[in-house]
């Protein structure tokens, strides 16, 4: 016999905390849609040299192959063609490539999915996890007044998800290699470096930092890196003070004052969105270690939580499709890891698994000769929009209850031979304690003014 395992790296819940997992994932999709972006599904698995367009090494290592049974016996034919997504911006890309001339720009979508890296094993890393993505992509050009947006999405979705105060910290990659620029540091590819070191300031420290770029590699002098360590301290606290410290920058080269106009406006038009401006502030040590950031970028952290980390993290890119189209398509977006963040959550006990059951109502069987009247009362329950279940077999009524109360599910319907006599039935409320009676036909009324009481009470 086998033992049943879940394999590692998986997130498998239990119903409870399923529920509590998919309302996440319910409240994400909501505010998505509420901003306008559509929905998206790519396959599971994409060609191989699609998939590897992107970066090569790192990312071969921990991309999962698909191959079938018959492929098997095959010898010498090199990677398999097909591979399974490690993210979901690879197949945006090939996906908005492909249907380009289909698509109305600028195109606006999100795209909840699972992806699949072979992750080193470990607490909390995850080789099956949701991502949940929003982007918009312009074709040949992409107003900055998009980056505002995304921001303000951001604040709908954890404003909705209530897990906590947090903040949305803000920096511009151009406003950074502009004053790298300033301090000599003017390779593209040596400014990159720095800018990865530099994203790491919150996490190792700056004696880290200072000893990394000071050191071998990089070799700067201890003068400019105490300059650059200066600059990335930098963190308002409120919205007149980012545009202060945004004004005492002054000016420098071309690509600094374009870094420097841009965040201004998205904090203009941040403000005008109407989030409060004690959810979000200038970081200037943000830096997002992917290379293909070119200007906004964002991360947002739990302000009681900050070893959770970053919770959703994106930016600005000037070209998402350039391996597989001749057009240029600059674009914007976001993603939530939700699979990590809900076991953070989890684990720092911030979340728990849902009180209640998606099943609200449940029609007890009192007797086996009144089956028939119990499908009838589940049948215009259902019709009136309510999660309902009947219990099918017959047994004591204390292990119906106790059935019920187990799956969390608030109301038990019974109707019993004095009942069905009435035209009435008897409703107990599990979460109130509480036990009335009321006309068959008003059953179903009785109980949607029940559940909207509770969903007002609870801010759903």
């Amino acid at each position: 016999m086998i033992k049943p395992r879940t394999p590692p790296g998986v997130m498998e819940l239990l119903p409870r905390e399923q529920i509590a997992f998919q309302r996440m994932l319910d409240t994400i999709r909501r505010n998505y849609e509420r901003f306008g972006f559509l929905p998206v599904e790519t396959p599971v698995f994409e060609l191989s040299e699609t998939l590897l367009t992107k970066s090569g090494g790192e990312t071969e290592r921990q991309v999962y192959f698909v191959q079938s049974t018959g492929a098997l016996a095959k010898e010498g034919e090199g990677l398999p063609e097909l591979a399974l997504r490690f993210d979901l911006t690879v197949p945006l890309a090939r996906y908005v490539a492909e249907h380009e001339h289909e698509l109305t720009f600028p195109f606006r979508r999100y795209q909840i999915q699972r992806v699949y890296r072979g992750e080193r094993q470990q607490r909390g890393r995850f080789r099956e996890f949701y991502q949940c993505d929003i982007d918009v992509i312009g074709k040949d050009a992409l107003s900055v007044r998009f980056d505002a947006e995304i921001l303000a999405v951001i604040h709908a979705v954890f404003s909705d998800l209530g897990i906590g105060d947090f903040t949305i910290q803000l920096n511009n990659r151009k406003l950074m290699r502009g004053f790298f620029e300033a301090q000599g540091v003017t390779d593209g590819e040596q400014q990159a470096l720095v800018l990865r070191e530099v994203d790491k300031l919150d996490k190792r420290g700056a004696d880290y930092v200072r000893e990394t770029l000071t050191g071998e590699g990089f070799g700067m002098s201890a003068e400019g890196v105490d300059r650059i360590l200066d600059f990335v301290a930098v963190r308002s606290t409120g919205h007149a003070d980012a545009l202060a410290r945004l004004d005492a920058l002054g000016q420098g080269s071309d690509t600094f004052n374009q870094g420097l106009a841009e965040l201004r406006e998205v904090l203009e038009l941040v403000k005008a969105l109407g989030v409060p401006e004690s959810a979000y502030c200038l970081n200037f040590s943000i830096a997002r270690g992917l290379d293909y950031y070119t200007g906004t970028v964002y991360e947002t952290q739990l302000d009681g939580y900050p070893q959770i980390g970053s919770i959703c993290s994106g930016g600005r890119y000037e070209d998402l499709a350039s391996h597989y189209t001749k057009s240029k398509l600059p674009g914007v977006g976001i993603s939530i890891g939700l699979t990590r963040l809900f076991w953070q959550l989890r684990e720092a006990g911030l979340i728990a698994g849902s009180d209640e059951s998606s099943v609200q109502a449940m029609v007890a069987l009192m007797d086996e000769g009144q089956l028939t009247e119990s499908l009838d009362i589940a049948r215009r329950l259902r019709a009136a929009g309510i999660n309902t279940e009947v219990q099918m077999e017959g047994r004591k009524l204390a292990k119906q209850f106790q059935y019920a109360s187990r799956a969390g599910i608030r109301f038990v319907v019974l109707a019993g031979e004095d009942e069905l006599a009435r035209g009435v039935v008897t409703v107990k409320d599990l979460l109130r304690e509480q036990q009335f009676e009321v006309k068959r036909e008003e059953l179903a009324s009785s109980l949607k003014v029940e559940l909207e009481q509770a969903r007002a009470l609870a801010g759903r």
